[in-house]
């Protein structure tokens, strides 16, 4: 199975080790990952003002990309896949909005029509946990791992359809799958206080302590996410347990970990 690919700005810098095994891990399960060619950063944000459109742009190529080449979208960055996914969201039910950026890019009409998984999204309804089940080589058997959602992965839920956004389990499911112990605690579908951090960092850093407190109390000995700003900012905060991406996790459990040190 072929799916179109966009990793985003910070998987090619701050946060290789998601990108790298997220391809690896792919590879594994019968999926190749094949990266857009020439794209840009998705905004980084999904801004509401309706006059603006600009910085949805990058998103719209990339979308219309993965439609010429009849291929649905993955990404793997909460980030990006949050812009992404209300951007598509936004070209299908918002006529005016669709109508300003198809006259700006003056060229084949977009109205939303590719599909968009996020990695998680990819094992659960494409690959399915009975091949991630299949395919571990090294069971994480032991390991009390607490899933740490965070705000973009959920939310809005009218639009990103992913999972349940007060009792999720996508997460979860996976690290039952490669053999873990899932860690249910109260904050892990709270804010880190990632986009705070440079305006106010004593809030930045009680909201992220508040996350990493409330699993560690709850057994868990490793936080996992699929958010590098999430990582960053937990980690900033001073968690004291390892945080790490989901990606990691599977790359280990599926015995490609070491080969994406190159």
């Amino acid at each position: 199975m072929k799916f179109s690919y966009f990793p985003g700005c910070t998987l090619k810098n701050k946060a290789k080790d998601l990108d790298n095994y997220a391809r690896k891990c792919a590879e594994v399960l019968g999926v190749t990952l094949e990266e857009i060619e020439n794209w840009q950063c998705c905004g980084g944000v999904f801004t509401t003002a309706k006059d603006e459109v600009a910085t949805k742009l990058s998103s719209v190529r990339i979308l219309k990309d993965a439609l010429k080449k009849e291929q649905a979208l993955v990404t793997v960055c909460s980030a990006c896949h949050n812009v992404v996914k209300q951007t598509n969201y936004a070209m299908q039910n918002d006529k005016e909005f669709a109508g300003k950026v198809n006259r700006y890019m003056a060229e084949d009409e977009y109205n939303g029509e590719t599909q968009i998984y996020h990695y998680l999204e990819l094992i659960r309804d494409v690959i399915g946990y009975d091949k991630v089940k299949e395919c571990t080589v090294n069971p994480l058997a032991g390991k009390k791992i607490a899933a740490y959602y965070g705000c973009l992965l959920l939310r809005p839920n009218s639009v990103m359809r992913m999972d349940d956004p007060e009792n999720p389990s996508i997460i979860e499911d996976l690290i039952r799958a490669i053999g873990a112990e899932a860690v249910v605690y109260p904050y892990r579908n709270e804010c880190c206080g990632g986009y705070v951090r440079l305006e106010d960092a004593k809030l930045s850093d009680k909201k992220s302590n508040a996350v990493s407190e409330s699993a560690k109390k709850a057994g868990a000995d490793v936080i996992v996410t699929a958010c590098p700003l999430c990582k960053y900012n937990l980690e900033k905060s001073g968690c004291e347990i390892p945080v790490v991406y989901i990606t990691e996790l599977l790359a280990e459990a599926l015995g490609v970990k070491e080969d994406t040190n190159e």
